[in-house]
């Protein structure tokens, strides 16, 4: 899990600032990995980038961007060819979502996350990957959900991203199969992030809440393993297998009694 040579040592991870995202940073510095971080919030990027290559001593690029917006894929992939870095690992994290029914909810903030998960990190593999195809070995590890496999009423447009997310990425994972890079998706359930946090109350034996550490441990896991699909936790893994077998207007209807209550 270490690169052995110079060329073969830069992730870029979006959504780097927090959560998921952040835990899968230390996981690649921990490895040996230079780091290009993609968030919003500068100052906090800067201050995990400080702190990573102090304590790890890798080299790290900030990239301070809102991937909600129009044309960041190219700005990020603009900056990283200023600096003639070609990246081996690319992680598509970043996300958000809005919950309520969809005739009442903002429909700016739902654009955005149509131009985050199924545009901007769209776009970024397309960008990225010609170079990583050239280098022959590496990965994507793009973040979905276990709302990838089901409608979610009342995260109608969420659940819809992240089942684009998962299908591109069996797809590409299909389509590069023989190039020496892979292709993962990552379906975390209930995890603590900045943008989900859960009244400890309401976690249970169906609905486990994880630790964002521990869904990046496996993530990171599987996507250097080369897995296509992987769904950390136990009953995350026995809940969507059971989905195929249950009718899916049953499903839909369960899905959304459940997030109407929370």
């Amino acid at each position: 899990m270490t690169p052995n040579n110079e060329m073969m040592n830069y992730a870029l991870v979006t959504g780097a600032s927090s959560g998921i995202g952040y835990e899968l940073c230390l996981l690649f510095a921990r490895n040996g990995y230079n780091l290009i971080l993609v968030a919003r919030k500068e100052d906090k990027l800067r201050h995990i980038a400080n702190d990573l290559e102090n304590n790890y001593k890798i080299k790290t690029l900030l990239i301070p961007i809102d991937l909600s917006h129009k044309n960041a894929a190219e700005k990020i992939f603009s900056q990283v060819q200023e600096k003639s870095i070609t990246i081996n690992y690319l992680v598509n994290n970043a996300g958000f979502y809005v919950k309520g029914a969809f005739s009442e909810t903002s429909w700016e903030e739902e654009q955005g996350i149509i131009q985050l998960q199924c545009l901007n990190h769209i776009r970024l593999t397309k960008l990225f990957l010609p170079g990583m195809l050239k280098c022959g070995k590496g990965g994507i590890l793009n973040v979905g959900s276990t709302g990838s496999f089901v409608p979610g009423p009342y995260n109608a447009v969420y659940c819809a991203s992240k089942s684009f997310v998962l299908s591109f990425s069996e797809a590409l994972a299909q389509e590069v199969a023989d190039s020496g890079i892979t292709v993962t998706a990552l379906c975390p359930g209930g995890t603590y992030t900045a943008f989900q946090k859960f009244d400890k109350r309401k976690k249970s034996i169906l609905f486990p809440v994880m630790k964002a550490s521990r869904v990046a441990e496996i993530g990171y896991k599987s996507l250097m393993k080369g897995k296509r699909v992987v769904i950390p936790g136990r009953m995350n893994k026995i809940q969507v297998f059971f989905i195929r077998f249950i009718p899916r207007n049953f499903i839909v209807r369960l899905t959304g009694s459940i997030v109407a209550k929370k």
